[in-house]
């Protein structure tokens, strides 16, 4: 809500990205020098199209709806400018002056890390407030005042009604993966929060999709704000290659040895939809002798934080993870995702390859089915409005899946359908013409058909013709004596029926009977 303008300069470089021959660079987009060159040392030169267009729009001081699939750089996306607007100012104990929310400890952590890494040449301070962490360690950085707070719902909350926190001098709030809020039943915390904002706030909000529920939420607290949407909601990056292969329960872990076997695996993660199906996996992987790791929301912090370190440093190829691992996560070049079961959430299936294919990145993503799992594997055919195609796998037997008709399926039918009948109507029409009638040309005969057939033509078609003529008057007959009404009409078949039935019991002819 209603920030002032930056400088003329930086609205006169913001307008110059719409220029259609100008080259497009971060440069273009307001931001500092110190924030450009951060960019650079990372190693980023062009903005992704969430970037180009929601950088822009967060240094106006509008409000927020950015709507794009994972691996687009929406975190980016509102770090580089926050750093800018926060780069004046002061802090105040117990008073941060910007809040950003997440809904997992990972991907609070992940956002930790973009502060620090772009925000190398700005003097800000940051706090992290998530689970697993002593609330002495929180509290002494909360004491201090911070510029940047990066929480989980819970846990804020906690600390707010421990009297430690006050949310009166907030600038800027973001609420990131607020389609995941919605999943991990955050929604009512976020609203709580956002009540305890002052009037004045700027108001960002982030997603992959933007359910109802969520949709309520912003017309709540945003004020006029800005939707950037720079793909479908909920659709899989164009580089991800996708496959199904189908079995039967008891040879899911099969299946999945025989992918690790049979692709070229860089990395890989593996997503299982229980806690307890990932240890039960880990466990099979690990007596294979694979380089494998488990992550999962039972697990303590620092293990979490360790196993992806590893996962990232190369010491671990192969992580079993449930969907806490699903959400934002950046973990660069994961070259092949498995789904250990399908996601009972359609948009889940999405978010889970979305780990493969990043940056333009080439990507394969399988998903080990049962036919069990038609229903669920029908919903996210539906949601991302292709089949997905299935494989088969040496050695091990494959079940069939039934298949529900797509809607692009169900269209092609019903222009088959009316083909059929088109046709249908067009063959019911007169009865052909034989050749030799007035006006009609016989078809030409060719010699095979002569040498099959040297007798006369107008001997062999004959009996087709009379057959013809037969057909056409039973049909006209039958229109003749069509009654008007249907009482006529039954009373007729029942008169038929009996006159039938006493002469088969006369032992004459059933014909007699209708006269």
């Amino acid at each position: 809500m209603g920030r002032p303008m930056r400088s003329r300069e930086a609205v006169e470089k913001r307008r110059s990205m719409t220029e259609p021959h100008r080259p497009m660079s971060f440069a273009y987009l307001g931001l500092s020098d110190e924030l450009l060159k951060a960019i650079a040392e990372v190693g980023y030169r062009e903005p992704t199209p969430i970037q180009r267009q929601a950088i822009p729009a967060v240094l106006q001081g509008r409000d927020i709806i950015g709507i794009a699939q994972t691996g687009t750089g929406k975190t980016a996306a509102f770090v580089l400018p926050m750093l800018d607007i926060l780069a004046t100012g002061r802090v105040k104990a117990r008073m941060p002056r910007s809040l950003i929310l997440e809904p997992t400890r990972e991907l609070a952590h992940q956002v930790a890390e973009n502060f620090e890494r772009y925000g190398k040449y700005h003097k800000l301070s940051m706090a992290l407030l998530i689970g697993g962490v002593s609330f002495a360690e929180q509290e002494a950085k909360l004491e201090r005042g911070v510029d940047v707070l990066i929480a989980t719902p819970g846990r804020l909350l906690d600390h707010f009604e421990r009297g430690k926190l006050l949310l009166t001098g907030i600038e800027i709030v973001v609420v990131d993966e607020c389609d995941r809020m919605l999943d991990m039943g955050f929604i009512p915390s976020v609203e709580r929060i956002m009540t305890l904002m002052p009037q004045r706030h700027q108001t960002l909000f982030f997603s992959a999709t933007l359910p109802p529920e969520v949709k309520k939420l912003t017309d709540r607290f945003l004020d006029d704000p800005k939707v950037i949407e720079v793909a479908p909601p909920a659709s899989p990056a164009e580089t991800v290659d996708q496959s199904l292969v189908v079995v039967g329960p008891r040879e899911k872990t099969r299946a999945l040895r025989r992918l690790l076997e049979t692709e070229k695996i860089e990395n890989a993660i593996v997503f299982c939809n229980r806690k307890a199906d990932v240890r039960t996996v880990y466990l099979s992987l690990k007596r294979a002798k694979y380089a494998v790791g488990q992550l999962h929301g039972d697990m303590s912090q620092p293990d979490r934080l360790d196993t992806l370190q590893r996962f990232r440093d190369g010491e671990i190829t192969i992580l079993v993870a449930s969907d806490v691992a699903a959400r934002g996560l950046d973990i660069a070049k994961v070259s092949h995702v498995f789904n250990f079961d399908v996601p009972q959430n359609a948009e889940d299936y999405v978010h889970r390859i979305g780990r493969t294919g990043r940056a333009g990145r080439h990507g394969v993503a399988v998903t080990i089915a049962t036919p069990e799992d038609a229903r669920a594997l029908a919903a996210i055919e539906r949601l991302i409005k292709r089949r997905i195609p299935e494989r088969e796998l040496p050695g091990i037997k494959t079940r069939e899946m039934p298949r529900e008709a797509l809607p692009e399926d169900e269209a092609a039918g019903k222009r088959r359908r009316r083909r059929r009948k088109r046709g249908r109507k067009q063959g019911e029409g007169p009865a052909p013409v034989t050749a030799g009638s007035a006006g009609v040309e016989a078809a030409p005969v060719t010699e095979a058909a002569e040498r099959q057939a040297p007798e006369e033509p107008e001997q062999a078609s004959a009996p087709a013709a009379r057959a013809d003529e037969a057909a056409g008057e039973r049909r006209q007959a039958a229109q003749e004596e069509k009654p008007r009404g249907g009482k006529r009409r039954r009373r007729r078949r029942r008169k038929r029926r009996g006159g039938r039935a006493q002469a088969e019991r006369a032992g004459g002819d059933p014909q007699e009977g209708r006269n």
